[in-house]
């Protein structure tokens, strides 16, 4: 493929770039809020691992790796929404086409809430089902793995719109609102619950910790999406 640039049918030259330290500065920015979503599961499974290890042994720990799993599972089908909407979005955003961007990011949202329930679901009827999965369970760990992962797995219901709504506030060139949502799902909220909330209240309660990091989250991407639709409408 290369050779093409060589060709008689190349039409690309070099060519003097203006203002490129302004662009660069801008991309990087607009892109960081992917960059923290990217890194935040390793920052979460990292705070969590030493904190179940304090509370509750290895047991819990390997139950965890189970959820550290599927975490990446439904990432990663939120990724391919977010990724499939975004150069539609910020596409049409560039020419004003407002009505294409309201339906893409319909479809996206009711795409991401089904991904959202689906997940949340088969981890709460079928919790043993995914650690047999990945691993060769002792009856200890069978034993606590559903207590723990149907109270995990709620993170499950609101994680796919919080990641998807990175993406959609980058692509409408609102990077501030998605790095706020990185930071406080992946590294700001989460880093603080995940101390707070078994000192204060128990240590059961660090399970808790990601559903209401999400739940908190989403509440504030409801809002900014909820301005951000006010904002189209107007225009």
């Amino acid at each position: 493929m290369v050779s093409h640039f060589f060709s008689r049918k190349n039409t690309l030259r070099p060519a003097r770039i203006h203002g490129y330290i302004h662009k660069a500065k801008e991309l990087v920015f607009n892109g960081c809020s992917v960059f923290v979503s990217e890194i935040a599961m390793g920052m979460i499974a990292m705070l969590f691992n030493r904190q179940i290890m304090n509370y509750f042994g290895s047991d819990a720990l390997a139950v965890f790796g189970v959820i550290v799993q599927i975490s990446g599972l439904v990432q990663c089908f939120t990724y391919a929404v977010g990724q499939a909407a975004q150069p539609i979005i910020s596409e049409n955003y560039s020419v004003h086409k407002w009505e294409r961007i309201k339906g893409t990011r319909k479809y996206s949202l009711w795409t991401v809430a089904a991904f959202g329930v689906l997940w949340t679901a088969a981890v709460l009827l079928f919790p043993n089902a995914f650690v047999k999965i990945f691993m060769s369970p002792t009856d200890s760990v069978l034993q606590i793995a559903p207590g723990i992962m149907r109270i995990y797995g709620l993170a499950y219901l609101l994680l796919p719109l919080n990641i998807f709504a990175t993406y959609y506030f980058q692509s409408v060139m609102q990077p501030k609102t998605a790095l706020i949502i990185s930071m406080a799902r992946g590294m700001v909220l989460c880093g603080v619950l995940v101390f707070v909330l078994p000192a204060l209240f128990g240590a059961k309660l660090l399970w808790w910790v990601m559903p209401v990091t999400e739940f908190a989250v989403a509440i504030y991407t409801i809002l900014c999406m909820v301005k951000s639709n006010r904002s189209l409408a107007s225009q």
